[in-house]
C-alpha cells in the first residue's frame, strides 16, 4: 500500500531510534524525535500526537507494510525491538518499492555524464544493481567495497542531524587508548569517509580544547545537549583535508613536498592512481620514475608509504626518510627477534605429525 511521505519519515525516525539500544525510549521521546524529522525534513513545526505514533508503531507490528517489526514494551513504559538487529530497512523489497527505485534510477539517469554530478554515477550504479537483483533474483553484478562489520554507522544520520540543525550533543567516546571511556560536549561540523571508516571533525566544548576528528566506531553513546552551539569560524570546510591524506590533522598544520622514487615496474599503478591529488611527475630514467606529493606528515602518509615495500624509496623530506627509516628498522627487527609464540601451536604441531597420537585416541 502505499505510503505517503511523512509517515515514511515517522517510520523511518522510530526504526533509528528503537535500533540505538544505549538510550531507553518512551513514547514521549518517539514523539519528540519524529516531530524533530518532520521539522528537518518538511517543515512542519505542528509536531505530531501521541495517537498517531502509536498507530504508526501499531503499523510497523503488522504485514500491512511488510515490515512485521518486532517492537516491545518493557517495564510498562520503554520501547524496543525484542531483536536487535532488527531494521525495517533490511526487509526485501516490495513491488511498490520497487517501482519507486525505478522511477529515482530514471530521474538520476539523466544527470550522468554531467560534470556537476560526477557523485551521481556511483550512486545510480549500486541503485540499478539493487534494482537488478531484486527482479532477477540473482547475484549482483557489482561488486562495491564494503565493511559487513564496521561500527558506528548508526552514529552517521544523527550526527548529519545535529550539524544541519546546529545542535550540540553529548558524546562518550573511547579512543583506542583510552582505558575507560570519555563523555563530553562537542559541536560536529563534517562527517568525513576514508577507507570504509567515518569520522566527524568537530569541537569540543572543554576549555582550551582542539578541533577534534572523532571516528564513530569509537564512539559509545550521542545524546542532544542544551549546552550552545559553537559555530566553526576557524577552518573552511570544504577545503580543511585537500592538503592531506586521511583525516589526522590540526589546523596549524603546514604541508611539506614528499618526494619518492618508484620503480619501473610499479610506477603505472601511481600514474593511474595517485597517492594524492598533488601528485607531480618530476623525472624518469630506465629504472624508476619520481614523483612529488605536497602534503601534511601524519601517520596515514606513513602507512600508504610503508605499504609499498621494497618498490618504493622516500627520498625527502629529511624527517619523514628518517621516520621510514625507522619504521623498517622496527620491522624487520620483528622478523630477526624470536618468533611469538601462539598458545599450543606445539602442541597442535606435534599432534599432526605421522606417529603422534593425540591423548583421544589412546
Amino acid at each position: 500500500m502505499p505510503v505517503n511521505r511523512n509517515a515514511l519519515i515517522r517510520y523511518r525516525t522510530i526504526d533509528h531510534c528503537l535500533q540505538n539500544r544505549y538510550k531507553k525510549w518512551t513514547l514521549e521521546d518517539l514523539i519528540d524525535a519524529c516531530s524533530d524529522a518532520l521539522y528537518e525534513y518538511q517543515g512542519i513545526d505542528t509536531g505530531v500526537s501521541r495517537r498517531t505514533i502509536q498507530a504508526d508503531m501499531e503499523m510497523m507490528r503488522s504485514n500491512k507494510l511488510g515490515y512485521e517489526a518486532p517492537i516491545v514494551v518493557v517495564d510498562r513504559k520503554y520501547y524496543t525491538y525484542s531483536d536487535k538487529n532488527y531494521s525495517i530497512t533490511n526487509i526485501p523489497l516490495n513491488n511498490h518499492d520497487m517501482q519507486v527505485l525505478g522511477e529515482v534510477a530514471g530521474l538520476l539517469q539523466q544527470f550522468k555524464g554531467f560534470s556537476h554530478f560526477a557523485d551521481v554515477n556511483e550512486m545510480v550504479s549500486k541503485l540499478e544493481d539493487k534494482i537488478y537483483t531484486q527482479k532477477t533474483h540473482s547475484a549482483p553484478v557489482i561488486d562495491f567495497e564494503k565493511n559487513d562489520n564496521l561500527k558506528g554507522l548508526e552514529w552517521i544520520e544523527v550526527i548529519r542531524r545535529a550539524i544541519v540543525a546546529k545542535k550540540t550533543m553529548c558524546v562518550t567516546y573511547q579512543s583506542f587508548k583510552a582505558r575507560v571511556p570519555n563523555t563530553f560536549c562537542f559541536s560536529g561540523y563534517l562527517l568525513k569517509e576514508y577507507r570504509n571508516r567515518w569520522f566527524v571533525l568537530g569541537q569540543s566544548h572543554a576549555k582550551n580544547a582542539p578541533l577534534l576528528t572523532l571516528a564513530l566506531d569509537r564512539i559509545k553513546t550521542i545524546e542532544e545537549h542544551d549546552e550552545e552551539y559553537r559555530e566553526n569560524k576557524t577552518i573552511n570546510l570544504a577545503t580543511y583535508y585537500d592538503d592531506v591524506l586521511g583525516v589526522t590533522k590540526s589546523p596549524n598544520q603546514r604541508d611539506v613536498e614528499v618526494v619518492f622514487w618508484i620503480d619501473d615496474a610499479n610506477a603505472p599503478y601511481i600514474i593511474t592512481k595517485p597517492i594524492h591529488h598533488t601528485q607531480k611527475l618530476l623525472s624518469e630514467d630506465a629504472d624508476g620514475k619520481i614523483f612529488s606529493i605536497r602534503v601534511i606528515m601524519n601517520f596515514e602518509l606513513e602507512r600508504e608509504l610503508l605499504g609499498f615495500g621494497p618498490k618504493i624509496r622516500v627520498l625527502g623530506p629529511r624527517l619523514l626518510v628518517k621516520q621510514i627509516r625507522e619504521q623498517l628498522q622496527k620491522t624487520l627487527g620483528r622478523y630477526e627477534s624470536q618468533e611469538p609464540r601462539i598458545k599450543n601451536q606445539e602442541s597442535r604441531t606435534r599432534s599432526q605429525e605421522p606417529g603422534v597420537k593425540n591423548k583421544e585416541e589412546k
